[in-house]
C-alpha cells in the first residue's frame, strides 16, 4: 500500500474563498490590513487592548495621512490619549510606512451605542467546582501513604483526587 500523502489543499481553498470577504469587510471601516483587527493584542500590546479597539481608519482627501479611532471607555482615555505617539509608530510598522499620521480616541459608555458595547476584555470562564467525593479522597490520600514528606503528600493527594475526579467524569 502506498503511504498516503499529505496536503493542505483542503485549507488553501477555504483560506482563498474567505481571503477575499474578510478584506472586503475590514476595507469598508478603512482597515486596509485587517492583521490591525485580528492581532491588535500582539500590535499594541496586552494592556492597551484591554482598554481599547480600533474602530476607523479614514483617509484625508490626498490619500496619505490616515486617521485611526480607537474606541475607549471614558475612565481609559487619558491613557491612551498619553500614549498616541507610541501606538501610532506600532500601528506604522504595521503597514510598512507612515500611512497612520493621527490617532484619534473616541470615548463611549459600556452601555449605549452599538460601538461602546464592545466588551474589551473576555469574560472569565467559570468552571464549577466538583463536589467532594469522600471515596475519591480516602483513594488518593491512600495511594500516597507511603510518602514521608507531610506536604508532598498532602500536595499529591490533591492531584490524585483531581485525576480520579476528571476520570469519573
Amino acid at each position: 500500500m502506498a503511504p498516503r500523502r499529505t496536503s493542505t489543499k483542503g485549507f488553501k481553498r477555504t483560506d482563498s474563498l474567505l481571503s477575499a470577504k474578510i478584506r472586503q469587510a475590514s476595507e469598508t471601516c478603512g482597515f486596509a490590513q485587517s492583521r490591525l483587527l485580528t492581532q491588535w493584542a500582539e500590535i499594541v500590546g496586552q494592556d492597551v487592548a484591554a482598554i481599547s479597539r480600533p474602530v476607523e481608519v479614514s483617509y484625508g482627501r490626498g490619500g496619505m495621512g490616515a486617521t485611526l479611532t480607537l474606541l475607549t471607555t471614558g475612565a481609559n482615555a487619558p491613557m491612551l490619549e498619553m500614549q498616541k505617539e507610541q501606538l501610532r509608530a506600532k500601528v506604522n510598522a504595521i503597514y510598512g510606512f507612515n500611512a497612520i499620521a493621527r490617532v484619534r480616541v473616541t470615548q463611549t459608555a459600556a452601555t449605549g451605542f452599538a460601538e461602546g458595547q464592545v466588551a474589551f476584555a473576555p469574560q472569565p470562564k467559570t468552571h464549577p467546582e466538583p463536589p467532594n467525593d469522600p471515596v475519591l479522597q480516602q483513594r488518593a490520600a491512600e495511594t500516597v501513604s507511603p510518602v514521608a514528606n507531610e506536604a508532598l503528600r498532602d500536595a499529591l493527594a490533591r492531584l490524585g483526587e483531581n485525576i480520579l475526579n476528571k476520570t469519573k467524569r
